[in-house]
């Protein structure tokens, strides 16, 4: 490692998910920004896109008071759309939220100009690549802007960019402002997500995969390419674990530095505020499938899920679908598991029939029909998870012990049927499931252990792999099991899974409160105290390179 030199005095970290929560990136940021602020008080500034225009960003509070002078220069001068307020999350970060419309008119001069100075091939761009590359630029001329007008030229700054998406804004700071310490991060490269999502074997084959070939075979020429280049030019190159280091290796051709996503648990309820929103979950669980299914359901149930993004195969909800049926077919079985898919798909609306039998106390006599689904998706008949639980012929029946049910809504506490967060009922869970086969880290069974609920993942998630290096003992009696996995052990991965989860229903009361006690103590140590550490070595490297510039 380079010579250790002094903390940054300004750090600028941007994405697209800052105060837009989409998905495993906004864990990252909004649970790494208390660590921040704590450190880097009021320096450390995140920049987002400023795309809710019909309603108020529930993320943002606006404060006109703050950086004012520069405010009304970068709108008057720099032409910038801007917006300076807080981040509403533990720490409250300052936060810029930019519109980059103005920049559309002028695409095809900054494409040329990315491939004149760089290399990077914007031709072939489709899709999310022309919205995503305006909003970078944007963040370049809203640090460069800032970063003139407060005279920070002998200052330690560092500009940070999260994801193929940002690309362009580090190749920007680059070229302009070339005292900046720049940093980008890969949360999943993008050819090696696109080659596991097409159903092609990563990991077998990964040493020979020529990922400019595999990006025109992918049509992802151009989303590779800005990675590609952003991640060989900028002064560090980070990414998130050591499953994900040897695509970068690969694929990107630069051996990045790795960054291991802590979790910030200050807001999880403890002790005794704990029990009683974990009973509340439970209860809340088991109600609207007893509505749902139209019978009662024992009181001591196992509730299992699984959730994340509707990645089929990535995500492995094809193996947690298959293990569930497994487990029906174990005679042994004596309790009622039920299993729920906690995934957004294409929503319709939450079923009103459903809806109408949770204002009533009683449990009906008779199921609803599709007892599978908690709300209405607009494509029922080609839907993935649908057509296997059909296929496998799992009913819901009274007689049957594992049912499984589909919860296709964003869980943000105003779902119609559910109506509370996300963590408000996995709080509830016995255990959780993530069978993933693309997983660069994996915040979900990471979030759950942190909520003291055991977990199952695989060895391709790069939380697996952490886990396994900290110690995994065989079986769940240390809080997590890590099932190993490849290219092609599918039935293997699935029939472990049965049985950790058939293990679990054979728990008593007291064991079950031991495993959450070692869940939790195993999340312990994946904190941001543990891990924030890696970032500053980070910043060590990029203000190192910076200060090495004329």
């Amino acid at each position: 490692m380079a010579k250790r030199i002094n903390n940054p005095d300004y750090i600028f970290e941007t994405s697209w998910e800052v105060c837009n929560k989409v998905g495993g990136i906004y864990t990252v940021l909004s649970t790494k920004a208390k660590t921040m602020q704590d450190q880097h008080k009021d320096k450390a500034i995140f920049i987002g896109p400023d795309i809710w225009k019909d309603k108020e960003n529930p993320w943002f509070e606006e404060d006109k008071d703050l950086f004012a002078d520069w405010v009304e220069t970068a709108r008057a001068y720099d032409r910038l759309d801007v917006r300076v307020g807080r981040w509403l999350v533990p720490g409250k970060p300052i936060v810029i939220l930019t519109g980059f419309e103005k920049m559309y008119p002028h695409k095809d001069a900054i494409y040329g100009y990315m491939w004149n100075k760089f290399g990077v091939d914007s031709l072939h761009a489709y899709g999310d690549y022309d919205e995503a590359c305006m909003f970078a630029y944007t963040t370049g001329t809203v640090i460069e802007s800032f970063y003139k007008f407060y005279h920070l030229e002998k200052k330690k700054v560092i500009a940070h960019f999260n994801e193929w998406m940002l690309g362009m804004g580090a190749l920007y700071i680059k070229d302009r402002l070339p005292k900046v310490g720049t940093i980008f991060t890969t949360h999943a490269t993008s050819i090696g997500r696109s080659i596991a999502g097409n159903g092609k074997p990563l990991y077998n084959y990964l040493s020979v995969y020529d990922s400019d070939q595999m990006a025109r075979e992918l049509n992802m020429e151009s989303k590779h390419s800005v990675e590609k280049i952003a991640a060989q030019q900028v002064d560090c190159f980070t990414t998130v674990s050591d499953i994900t280091a040897k695509e970068c290796r690969q694929l990107l051709h630069r051996d990045p530095l790795v960054t291991p996503n802590g979790f910030e648990k200050d807001f999880i309820p403890v002790d005794k505020a704990h029990e009683t929103k974990r009973l509340a979950a439970r209860k809340m669980l088991i109600n609207v499938s007893e509505k749902l299914l139209g019978y009662d359901i024992q009181e001591d149930a196992l509730l299992v899920a699984t959730s994340g993004r509707y990645e089929y195969r990535n995500k492995g909800i094809d193996v947690f679908i298959d293990a569930m049926n497994r487990l029906e077919h174990i005679k042994q079985l004596e309790k009622d598991v039920i299993a729920f898919i906690m995934v957004p798909a294409w929503i319709d609306s939450p079923r009103s029939d459903l809806q109408e039998r949770l204002k009533g106390k009683k449990t009906p006599d008779s199921s609803l029909s599709y007892p599978h689904i908690t709300h209405w998706i607009k494509n029922m008949n080609n839907d993935s998870i649908l057509n296997q639980i059909s296929y496998l012929r799992m009913q819901n029946g009274k007689e049957d012990r594992v049912k499984i049910i589909f919860v296709p809504s964003y869980l943000n506490g105003n779902d119609g049927i559910f109506n509370v967060p996300y963590y408000d009922l996995l709080i509830g869970m016995d255990v959780t499931v993530f069978p993933s086969y693309y997983e660069p880290w994996g915040y979900t069974p990471h979030e759950s252990i942190a909520f003291s609920v055991p977990t199952i993942t695989t060895s391709l998630a790069g939380f697996g792999l952490w886990m396994r290096k900290m110690g995994d003992e065989r079986g769940m009696d240390d809080g997590a099991e890590v099932v190993t996995r490849d290219d092609y052990n599918f039935i293997e991965v699935s029939e472990d899974i049965c049985n950790r989860v058939f293990e679990m229903t054979t728990k008593s009361a007291e064991q079950e409160r031991i495993l959450r006690q070692a869940a939790l103590d195993r999340a312990a140590l994946a904190d941001w105290a543990h891990f924030f550490k890696y970032y500053e070595e980070a910043y060590d490297i990029a203000l190192n390179a910076a200060a090495g510039r004329k």
